[in-house]
């Protein structure tokens, strides 16, 4: 075991001393990862160090919701992650108490995509603790014109 942790260390895809800080939260985690053409979310239960996906939501999902298709290179802007974030709270209605954010190794930048979940994830009922100062406005998030209708499909 300590021979793969030194591995993945090495390769940059963990940080062992912030997931031993998340884990000992002990509360289920909202995971933020960012691929080429989409963001995944995901809500992540733990239990002895054992990850267990509860919800995954990806932006690919919001096709299904009303995302024009001629708009498909958008799917990383701010608005598909805050409407993403509203479709994983909508799903993830279930949980009680509160979740916490694990960006993994994505940095900590204001009004970024990973804080545009958040405020979805939030806007749909679930309590996440965040910076009301580190969000992207209203603004930023409703660029495009077709945000409110996709908003309204997923309600």
């Amino acid at each position: 075991m300590k021979r793969l942790d030194k591995r993945r260390r090495q390769e940059g895809k963990t940080n062992y001393t912030k997931r031993l800080i998340l884990l000992k939260a002990g509360c289920p985690r909202l995971v933020v990862r960012k691929s080429n053409k989409y963001i995944i979310l995901q809500i992540v239960e733990s239990v002895r160090a054992q990850d267990k996906v509860l919800h995954t939501v990806s932006t690919k999902d919001l096709l299904k919701h009303g995302w024009p298709a001629d708009k498909v290179g958008s799917l990383k802007s701010l608005s598909a992650a805050y409407l993403a974030g509203l479709l994983i709270g909508k799903k993830a209605s279930d949980i009680k108490g509160r979740i916490i954010l694990d960006s993994g190794l994505i940095p900590s930048t204001k009004a970024s995509r990973v804080y545009a979940s958040v405020k979805g994830v939030a806007d749909s009922g679930i309590k996440i603790p965040f910076d009301e100062k580190i969000v992207p406005s209203d603004e930023m998030i409703n660029k495009y014109d077709f945000v409110s209708k996709v908003k309204e499909g997923l309600k």
